[in-house]
This record gives C-alpha cells, sequence and structure tokens, in this order.
C-alpha cells in the first residue's frame, strides 16, 4: 500500500519510471553536486561568514530546496545554493566594495522576496524570455572563466604581482602549490573516465594527500554532531541592505539569479522532455516557486542565493523524471551534517582545482554564441570579458544589458529587442549609476 501511495503520489505512471530507476538517480544527482557542500563554506569564508555555520546552512538550504522541489513541484531538479552568485557575494560584495556579509545575505533575502512576488503574478518568465540567447550562454561562460581564476588564485598557482605585471605564476615547487597541481591532474583523470561523483572523490583524495603530507591540518574527527547554526541564523542587516548604495547589489542578484534559473529549468525539461510543443514548460510556476522560497529560506539560514542545480541532468540522465529523485538527494545531503568535522577542514589546494574544473564544465554554451553576428557577439564578448578584467559578475552582465540594445540599433535590428529587454536596460543603467565604486 505505501509503495503504490507513492507511485501515485509521484505519478510514475505518467512519467513511466520506476521506485528503483528514481532511488538511483537521487544518488547520482547528489554525487554530482555534492561538492557544493565543501566549496560554498570555503568561498564563503571569504566574506567573513564562519565555515562551520555556513556548512549547515548550506547543507540545510539543499535539503529545504529539493523537498520543495521534489513534494511541490515533483520534478527531478535538485536545489542547493549557487555557484557563481556565492563568489559574487565574497568577493565583489564583501572583499571589494567593503559590505558586511549581514548586509550581503540581507541584500539576498530581499532579491528572493521579489522572486516570490513576481512568481505569483507571472512576471519572472517574461523577464527571462526578453534576454537574448548569446547574452544568457554568455553569463555561465563569464562565470565559468571568473570560478576558474579564484581556483588558480586559491591554490597559490597565480599570485597577484604589481602594476607592470598585475599576475604572474605562484611558486610551483612549494608543497601545497604542487598538490594542488596534482588535485587538478586527478581530477581531471577522474572527470575523463566519468567516474561517479568525480569533483567530490577528487577533493576528498587531495586533502587526504595533503593531510599525510602535514601541509595541512587534519581533523581530530570524522564523525560529529552538527555545529551550531546560531552564529548566521536570521542575521540580516536589512536596514542596510534597503540604502541606495547597496541597491546596485540586490539588482545584480535579481538578474543573476532569475536568469540562471530559467535558463537551468528549461534546459534540463529539455533533456528530460518535459517540454511541450512550443518549448514552454508545463505548470513552469511550481518549479519557479520552489526555487523562489528557497531563494527567501537560504539566506535567512546564513548562506547565498539558491536555485535549481545544472548537475541535475545527470539524475535525468540516469532515469530520474519524478520529485523522488530529489527527495533522494535531500536525504543524502541530510546525512552530510554529521561529517562537518572533515569536510569543513578542506584545505584550498583540495577545492581550489574542483574550481577550475567547474569552471570548465561552464564554458560549454560558448559555442552556441553567433560569432559572425557582431550585434551578437560584441554584447557576449563584454560581459565575459567585464566579469573578468574587473573581478565582478554584476558588472559584466549590466554592461551587457546596456550594450545590446545598442549594437542592434547600429545593426538596424533594433525590433529584435523585447520590452523586458528595456526594463532590463534601464535598470542596468540604473546599476552603473548607483554603483558603490571601490575607494
Amino acid at each position: 500500500m505505501r509503495m503504490n501511495a507513492v507511485r501515485s503520489f509521484f505519478q510514475f505512471d505518467k512519467y513511466g519510471t520506476t521506485f528503483s530507476r528514481e532511488i538511483v538517480a537521487g544518488l547520482t544527482t547528489f554525487t554530482t553536486m555534492s561538492y557544493i557542500v565543501v566549496v560554498n563554506p570555503a568561498i564563503l569564508s571569504n566574506a567573513g561568514i564562519p565555515r562551520d555555520p555556513s556548512f549547515v546552512a548550506t547543507v540545510l538550504a539543499a535539503v529545504i530546496g529539493c523537498l520543495l522541489m521534489g513534494l511541490y513541484a515533483n520534478r527531478p531538479f535538485a536545489i542547493a545554493p549557487y555557484m557563481g552568485e556565492n563568489v559574487f557575494i565574497a568577493f565583489t560584495v564583501c572583499v571589494l566594495l567593503g559590505f558586511k556579509w549581514q548586509t550581503a545575505l540581507a541584500s539576498v533575502f530581499i532579491a528572493g522576496v521579489i522572486f516570490v512576488v513576481i512568481t505569483v503574478l507571472r512576471l519572472r518568465q517574461w523577464i527571462v524570455e526578453a534576454v537574448p540567447l548569446s547574452l544568457r550562454f554568455s553569463f555561465g561562460v563569464g562565470i565559468g572563466l571568473f570560478l576558474t581564476f579564484i581556483g588558480l588564485k586559491e591554490t597559490g598557482i597565480v599570485v597577484v604581482g604589481d602594476a607592470g605585471a598585475p599576475l604572474r605564476m605562484g611558486h610551483l615547487t612549494s608543497a601545497p602549490v604542487l598538490e594542488a597541481i596534482a588535485g587538478f591532474v586527478l581530477l581531471a583523470v577522474l572527470v575523463i573516465r566519468k567516474v561517479p561523483g568525480a569533483i567530490l572523490v577528487g577533493i576528498l583524495i587531495t586533502a587526504a594527500i595533503a593531510f599525510l603530507a602535514r601541509t595541512e591540518h587534519a581533523p581530530g574527527q570524522v564523525v560529529s554532531l552538527p555545529p551550531s547554526l546560531r552564529p548566521i541564523l536570521w542575521q540580516l542587516d536589512l536596514r542596510g541592505a534597503l540604502t541606495w548604495r547597496a541597491f546596485p547589489i540586490v539588482l545584480t542578484i535579481f538578474i543573476m539569479a532569475f536568469v540562471d534559473t530559467m535558463g537551468t529549468l528549461i534546459g534540463l525539461s529539455a533533456r528530460a522532455g518535459f517540454l511541450d510543443d512550443k518549448g514552454n514548460l508545463p505548470q513552469i510556476k511550481r518549479p519557479m516557486m520552489a526555487d523562489a522560497l528557497t531563494n527567501c529560506l537560504a539566506p535567512a539560514l546564513g548562506t547565498t542565493t539558491s536555485g535549481a542545480f545544472v548537475e541535475s541532468a545527470t539524475g535525468i540522465e540516469a532515469g530520474g523524471r519524478t520529485g523522488l529523485t530529489v527527495v533522494v538527494t535531500a536525504a543524502c545531503f541530510a546525512l552530510t551534517l554529521f561529517f562537518a568535522p572533515l569536510l569543513t577542514a578542506i584545505p584550498k589546494q583540495a577545492y581550489g582545482p574542483a574550481l577550475m574544473i567547474v569552471g570548465l564544465f561552464m564554458l560549454e554554451p560558448i559555442t552556441r554564441i553567433d560569432f559572425k553576428d557582431y550585434s551578437e557577439s560584441i554584447p557576449a564578448f563584454t560581459v565575459i570579458t567585464l566579469m573578468c578584467f574587473t573581478f565582478n559578475i554584476g558588472v559584466g552582465i549590466t554592461a551587457g544589458f546596456v550594450l545590446y540594445p545598442l549594437c542592434k540599433l547600429a545593426a538596424g535590428k533594433i525590433t529584435q529587442v523585447k520590452p523586458g529587454m528595456w526594463l532590463l536596460t534601464a535598470l542596468s543603467l540604473l546599476f552603473f549609476i548607483l554603483y558603490p565604486y571601490s575607494r
């Protein structure tokens, strides 16, 4: 009876799946995105968010997001804190611009509330559909290169130089750098061999090498009760986020998250065969609402923007078609709470190579940009280069929104600019006018 209830609730017959297939798919999804429980706290520690509670917040955001997606939307799309947005908060908002992490998280919360409102009003899809494909592709590529650079810098393979040569090669014969290089080579082999959970396996093996070589201190224990979340729970500086100085931050988070989510949902749905004849996802409001609610809950817990992960594609390829897939993924994430001593002790030379590999994965969309149409390629090129060379994801995205209509006007193709794009252009101009330029 219980099995029949599960089959009926998740509509196995409708999607032509089985209980065992959904379980395997959920485990597959978890292994491919589990690295986030290591990498996200490590990145956010640069913003001043303590690692142990940040680890708990990351796990809880993933658990709650996956359960919302699985039980409410009944889709196999796993939710967790986004890569890219966490980097923007840590390195741009907090390190470069000097905002407190409490203010940064409050900005994420405000953007999440806006998501819920525009999702209820069905405006979110209208805005995202106005963003041209070339710009959508460029966002992922730019963030991928941004992550790669951070990985190189965190591991010491690349170091900051001087005014004449801003970047230079690091000390490649030092033990931590050699461990990072070995970690990257190991990850490359695991990925090429398509080892399940390759990224997490590579991180853990490289960390073990660092511990054995005593270049990093090994944790005193592996298993324990979860750390306290209290130091970062609901530590939102809403007053600081509701200022003109913070407005560009909220705007950038808003733009990055809704573009990421829509692109991911449509891409995963296409792979799963969920799209209708017109290329639309039926009942898209439900997965979008699950995503929007998690966007509100994540900063309240103490972590950054959360949404559907592209790594969910691995579970879909394994046969996952219903929400049970991500319910299983949520259960796996919950179990990691008891391995905090090990996972929060992972050193830079272990997770840095993972950032580089994830950056590689994000470069693929560049092949889908039409470089022969300069009215498309110039804005996309601007997005990618400004993300990297200004060390600011928000600057790249908003510059693309400003430049795109101008390039279409110059090409005599202004009719290709949709009404929603003009709204984004206006908001992006406000971004540059009000941007809290660093000292």
